[in-house]
């Protein structure tokens, strides 16, 4: 383990290849960074995969003529888009890219779409950027990519994770206060008298030295032990372990507040980062307003220029991402919200049970539209207003 790895733990904590030359580590601050970084990567990734577990339960819904249809472009977005990956992994390393590296690139080949582990992008102001180097696990394309031909998606317009990772610069220093102060809460203390005619032997500066380095230590190390002293030495101890509870709430409360920079850098609720169970349908409201529904409309916008294009978009043929089905629904909660949605006349009972994930009911009336009054049909109701109460037949 050299200079290399510790280059790799110093970038990896927001410095720079410049720092790695001209900052010299020891191994005791080496390794409390690593355990600061094992921290930063779980908040990190905690939140990266939620986001990407809410995706994927987002159904890509596509539409030609302004009207939902489902065929090649809908089965390649939620089920295969290309022979290696179904829709789940593939929606969940395009966000592990999209937030790792505030990037992330698709491209198409043979009717398939795929995530691009790594690429190079020469920008232009005027003309196509242009995107080399493409490379897909262990193949990487020979040819130039041009901005039209791929789906680039751009996170935030300065990197976040980056920034993230310079503010919790700041907390490694409180990170190893705290640690320390645990430690040394459980540490042993005392006092050991030594006589003059112990200190006046000739051997007393070996015989201490002995003592301390082997005696003490395996002491204070061992669970059950006992300590041999010669004449004229006489060990008292102060105090007994304390196991300050203080000191690991503050290693708790630093380490929480990295998941909360993380979350929040992100837009995403820090209670459901940390995984607290109260108010969650809040935090999920949250999660979805600031988070999931922009993400959503962003990467939608890019498909949909891309593979529609103008003409397309002007004809009614584009795609939707719908994240409604990102709440967990009880039905029994929302049943007379149900209700209330089918009586105004709004949503057919397919349309709701399509929207709580059940199969729809293969009759004609299940797609009719239904409106308060004994739950008449709108055209029943119509004909009913239009018709001559006096005569039975219709208004002049």
């Amino acid at each position: 383990m050299g200079l290399n790895f510790k280059k790799w733990l110093v970038e990896k904590l927001g410095g720079t290849a410049e720092q790695t030359r001209i900052v010299d580590i020891d191994w005791q601050e080496f390794f409390g960074l690593m355990d600061n970084a094992y921290i930063r990567e779980v908040a990190f990734w905690t939140c990266v995969n939620k986001i990407a577990n809410a995706l994927s339960k987002c159904e890509f819904k596509t539409y030609l003529g302004h009207k939902p249809v489902k065929k090649a472009e809908y089965y390649l977005w939620n089920v295969e888009p290309n022979r290696n990956q179904n829709a789940s992994a593939f929606l969940t390393k395009l966000i592990g890219n999209l937030y790792l590296k505030n990037e992330a690139l698709i491209v198409e080949a043979n009717g398939q779409i795929f995530v691009a582990d790594d690429f190079q992008k020469t920008t232009y102001a005027m003309y196509d950027y242009q995107f080399s180097g493409v490379t897909v696990d262990n193949f990487t394309f020979e040819k130039i990519f041009y901005q039209s031909e791929v789906m680039y998606f751009q996170l935030n317009s300065v990197d976040m994770k980056n920034l993230v990772n310079l503010l919790y610069s700041s907390y490694n220093d409180l990170m190893q206060y705290a640690a320390n102060a645990y430690k040394k809460s459980r540490g042993s203390r005392g006092v050991l008298d030594i006589d003059a005619q112990a200190q006046a032997e000739d051997d007393f500066s070996d015989t201490l030295r002995e003592l301390m380095s082997n005696y003490f230590k395996k002491f204070f190390e061992s669970e059950n032990a006992v300590l041999p002293l010669y004449d004229g030495y006489k060990y008292t101890e102060l105090q007994s372990k304390t196991y300050s509870s203080e000191s690991t709430r503050d290693i708790k409360a630093l380490a929480d507040d990295i998941f909360d920079f993380t979350a929040r850098a992100f837009s995403f609720p820090p209670s459901l980062a940390k995984g607290d169970v109260q108010d969650t349908g809040k935090a999920t409201d949250e999660l979805l307003t600031f988070c999931i529904d922009p993400l959503a409309r962003m990467l939608e916008k890019e498909i949909n220029r891309k593979r529609n294009g103008l003409a397309g978009i002007l004809a009614g043929n584009y795609l939707r991402i719908d994240t409604t089905a990102v709440k967990h629904i009880d039905i029994f909660d929302i049943a007379t919200p149900v209700d209330k949605l089918i009586s105004s006349g709004v949503f057919t009972i397919n349309d709701i049970l399509h929207m709580i994930g059940e199969s729809k009911i293969e009759e004609e009336w299940a797609d009719q539209h239904f409106i308060t009054k004994n739950y008449s049909t709108i055209q029943e109701l119509l004909e009913s207003l239009n018709a001559d109460p006096r005569e039975g037949g219709e208004k002049k």
